[in-house]
């Protein structure tokens, strides 16, 4: 009897126990789920860490397993850079907890802006789940540039340029600075200025180039400026004034390599189509100056295109004869861009790797040299240079002994010829 009316007595107390259990439980989550509570929590830890990154980082470790970051990234963020919580815009919510010790309110130097990269870099490699919304704060910061002032734009591009150079963040959050008002307004390229300075410090232009080219930025530099100002002079002098020369040559050498392909593949179109050569010559001269390409440049590109417009009979007896009617036809083409001693070098270069490349043109090379001699495209200056000193290694020894015979003769002219002077003479 006894029993059953402890156990009677136990069911009569279990769902009140239970339910104070379950409030208590609820109470305490609400609490830590309390964005307001969190911010407080935070807040008042950057207080009495104060200026000390290495306590800074001490509290934020030993917090991770009391707050939830995961639910509340962006509030933590956004506190650890601005003091508090950001407004759309940039500008701090007037009613939340503030913190004086941030990104924004510490010195404005490279040391400083490292030490805080440290603690960002200490908090997400001991809470992985930060990464992707550390990023997307990045981003989202890059879009409230103009919220901010000039000294704390300065501070969150040096940290950016640090963080990349660590791999803490992609060059992906760049697409940020690509919004149309920061661009008119100048804001985006001066942000990038000073990005791409700590950046190129801490590693080296080729690792930066490595980054944009990873997720596509490397042909997008431009976009820093308004259309008005999109142009190669202008990037290479806003950059090279700014100190940035290194990325002034590397924008432009990008530039020039989007310029080329798409030049090549017009003149493969004219060629297919079978424009007038003088339409084309006007056309690729027009571009070649729009672009800034060099007449070295510009005789590699058209003889790929000269190359590349026709397709090549497989049998070697036969292809020579195809490729040497093919050139004596577009011989004005070449000729009209080899006038520098340079660019019939140039031309010389590009035969052989070709010739080479292409195991039925091995043994065509010196017919096509001669013909591009007979027809005013090459001079017997270059062909010698070459033969002395300018080949390439790619089938070295063959094209010389190939080209023996035809260079003994245009020795044997060169020295009749100035028999005949001195006669004269």
């Amino acid at each position: 009897m006894y029993w059953v009316s402890f156990m009677n007595n136990q069911k009569q107390q279990k769902p009140t126990l239970t339910g104070q259990r379950f409030k208590t439980r609820k109470r305490d989550e609400k609490e830590r789920f309390d964005p307001t509570q969190f911010q407080e929590s935070i807040v008042q830890g950057l207080n009495q860490t104060g200026s000390d990154l290495e306590a800074v980082a001490k509290f934020l470790d030993a917090s991770g397993a009391k707050l939830d970051y995961r639910r509340y990234a962006e509030t933590l963020f956004d506190i650890l850079v601005a003091g508090g919580m950001l407004a759309p815009g940039g500008t701090l919510s007037d009613d939340m907890t503030r913190t004086e010790f941030c990104l924004f309110t510490a010195n404005e130097d490279l040391e400083t802006m490292q030490a805080y990269a440290q603690v960002f870099n200490k908090l997400i490699r001991r809470y992985k789940y930060l990464e992707k919304g550390f990023e997307e704060e990045i981003k989202k910061l890059l879009l409230f540039l103009k919220g901010f002032d000039e000294s704390e734009r300065n501070k969150l591009a040096m940290l950016a340029g640090i963080l990349l150079a660590n791999g803490n963040i992609s060059a992906s959050i760049l697409n940020s600075l690509y919004n149309e008002n920061l661009v008119k307004e100048g804001v985006s390229a001066a942000f990038a200025v000073k990005l791409f300075k700590s950046w190129i410090y801490e590693k080296d232009i080729n690792c930066v180039a490595c980054s944009l080219r990873k997720v596509g930025m490397d042909n997008r530099l431009m976009e820093l400026f308004p259309a008005n100002k999109r142009s190669a002079e202008h990037f290479s002098k806003y950059f090279t004034d700014a100190g940035l020369k290194e990325l002034a040559d590397f924008a432009r050498n990008q530039l020039s390599i989007g310029a080329r392909k798409e030049l090549q593949k017009e003149l493969h179109e004219q060629m297919a189509r079978g424009d007038p050569q003088r339409e084309i010559i006007a056309y690729t001269r027009e571009e070649m100056k729009k672009a800034g390409l060099s007449e070295q440049a510009m005789i590699s590109i058209i003889w790929s295109s000269v190359m590349s417009c026709v397709e090549w009979n497989k049998k070697e007896e036969l292809v020579t004869e195809q490729a040497i009617k093919h050139l004596k036809q577009y011989s004005p083409l070449l000729k009209a861009f080899t006038s520098q001693g340079q660019s019939e070098i140039s031309l010389l270069v590009k035969v052989q790797e070709y010739c080479y490349d292409n195991i039925h043109f091995m043994k065509a090379f010196q017919k096509i040299v001669v013909l591009l001699y007979k027809a005013d495209v090459l001079s017997e200056e270059a062909i010698l240079k070459w033969y002395s000193e300018g080949q390439q290694n790619k089938g070295k020894g063959m094209f010389l002994e190939q080209m023996k015979k035809f260079v003994e003769w245009l020795k044997n002219a060169e020295e009749e010829s100035e028999s005949e002077e001195d006669e004269a003479d």
